[in-house]
């Protein structure tokens, strides 16, 4: 078979499909490959007035139709199947040649393929791919790892079929070295997961306070994503509330059963998050807010247990209700964002990753789930200022926060009152207590560690590690 190919995909299920495509879509020759050969042919059958594709049938064929330096992209279900097929490459690879895994894995899985196959002289480009079915055909955000030199005879191409910003810049930038590509898109589908939590909460206090209907609150939502909140996930909810299942007659949102899935990387960017020390409780509370809607059991045993008796709102008192919802929903949203740039950040640092924050912020301004008007002001604060410790440390985010906090404690307060649950909106609010306060409570969480375990504390008016002999005399004794 002659080496024609630019690129090849191999895992042709709808994701590996698409992305084919749209590297066809934009003129480069794509050679497509599927343990079954069936997802091939279809593909070829269906879809080859789209672009130049060269079927193969098994990976021999495959590889040799790759022009040099060979780039594959596989796209196969994490973990095992992953390794099963990068095994299956790698041996029919050269020097210089590249394997980019554009599925959700796990990124220290990431870092051991890279290492393993940097040894054999093989690229391997750990890659983020966000936006869904949609976004791998028309224009996802793309975050690649691996080394420079990968980035630089394989970046056209995925720069090429990269969503465009507003500005026309592609969607897509060089991460950093081994996973890094793999574990911004984690700590990305973790903000997604805070996201999501928030408008949920948002839409239930307009539904259970204010006392909308799912028309009304579509509306609603429609309106803010006129403004501060526009984005990809403030568009879809306002659909999906407008939508009327037609066999019930009834708004769709009724006739879902209330229990939120979920695939793992929210899970991912918690357990890291604990790993790292960084603290990510607005993601924390969504992983565990779907974890609770899951448990129906243990719901449908608690069911009575008592609450407060609440009417809805009068309309006045309501309307003034959604602008504060809406102030809340902001606020937020930016704490979400600024644990989630946070935790990019610190990993950075731990793996000498040397990311470019703001870059994060620009790719992320089209294509993925987590678009919003907003990231461009992200990626500005960055620019302004590299070492930005947070994002609620940039003036302008800073000050609209505040502006905001009287309507955000007041939502809190109210959902509390009525019974209703706000995990995201109360962890938000939590964290920038904490972090706006003089002393936190974590002094004496200290002096009982040292009284039960000699654990020891530091001092505010001397240098140094001490422990208090709690017993006898309260002596206290220098330990370091």
């Amino acid at each position: 078979m002659t080496a024609t190919a630019q690129i090849g995909v191999t895992g042709l299920a709808v994701m590996g499909s698409n992305l084919a495509r749209n590297f066809a879509r934009h003129g480069h020759t794509v050679a497509v490959h599927n343990r079954t050969s069936a997802k091939t042919k279809a593909l070829v059958d269906q879809h080859g007035h789209e672009g130049d594709f060269v079927p193969a049938e098994t990976a021999e064929e495959f590889v040799a139709a790759l022009q040099k330096p060979r780039r594959i992209v596989i796209m196969v279900k994490a973990g095992d199947p992953t390794d099963a097929v990068i095994d299956e490459f790698a041996q029919l690879l050269d020097e210089g040649d590249m394997i980019i895994d554009g599925g959700n894995a796990h990124f220290l899985d990431t870092r051991r393929r890279e290492k393993a196959l940097r040894a054999k002289g093989i690229h391997f480009v750990g890659t983020g791919i966000s936006g869904g079915e949609e976004g791998a055909l028309n224009g996802p955000s793309i975050m690649p790892g691996g080394s420079v030199e990968s980035y630089k005879a394989l970046g056209p191409l995925l720069e090429s079929i990269a969503a465009k910003a507003k500005d026309g810049t592609p969607c897509c930038t060089h991460v950093g070295p081994d996973a890094a590509g793999h574990f911004v898109k984690m700590v990305h589908n973790g903000i997604e997961y805070a996201d999501m939590q928030l408008i949920a909460e948002a839409y239930d206090l307009l539904r259970a306070v204010a006392g909308y209907e799912p028309d009304r609150i579509a509306e609603t939502f429609r309106t803010w994503n006129t403004g501060r909140l526009d984005s990809y996930l403030i568009e879809i909810t306002a659909e999906v509330l407008a939508h009327t299942d037609e066999s019930a007659g009834r708004p769709f949102v009724d006739v879902v059963a209330d229990e939120a899935e979920q695939k793992g990387t929210g899970r991912w960017t918690v357990q890291t998050a604990l790993d790292l020390g960084v603290p990510v409780s607005g993601i924390a509370e969504a992983v565990f807010a779907r974890s609770v809607s899951g448990h129906t059991d243990l719901r449908r045993a608690a069911r009575e247990l008592p609450g407060p008796k609440s009417e809805p709102l009068a309309p006045a008192e309501a309307r003034a209700f959604a602008a504060q919802v809406e102030e809340a929903l902001y606020a937020s949203k930016v704490v979400s964002y600024a644990q989630g740039w946070n935790m990019i950040g610190k990993a950075s640092e731990e793996y000498g990753w040397n990311i470019d924050l703001g870059a994060m912020a620009a790719i992320w301004r089209g294509g993925c789930i987590i678009r919003a008007a907003f990231l461009d002001r992200i990626r500005a604060a960055f620019a302004a200022d590299p070492a930005l410790p947070t994002l609620l440390a940039d003036r302008g985010f800073a000050e609209e926060v505040g502006r905001a906090q009287d309507a955000w404690r007041s939502v809190v307060a109210t959902a509390v009152r009525h019974g209703v649950p706000t995990p995201g909106f109360s962890a938000a609010l939590a964290y920038y207590d904490a972090l706006r306060a003089q002393r936190l409570p974590a002094a004496l969480t200290q002096g009982q560690r040292d009284f039960f375990g000699a654990h020891t504390y530091r001092r505010t008016d001397r240098e140094g590690s001490y422990h208090t002999l709690w017993s006898g005399d309260r002596s206290e004794l220098r330990t370091d």
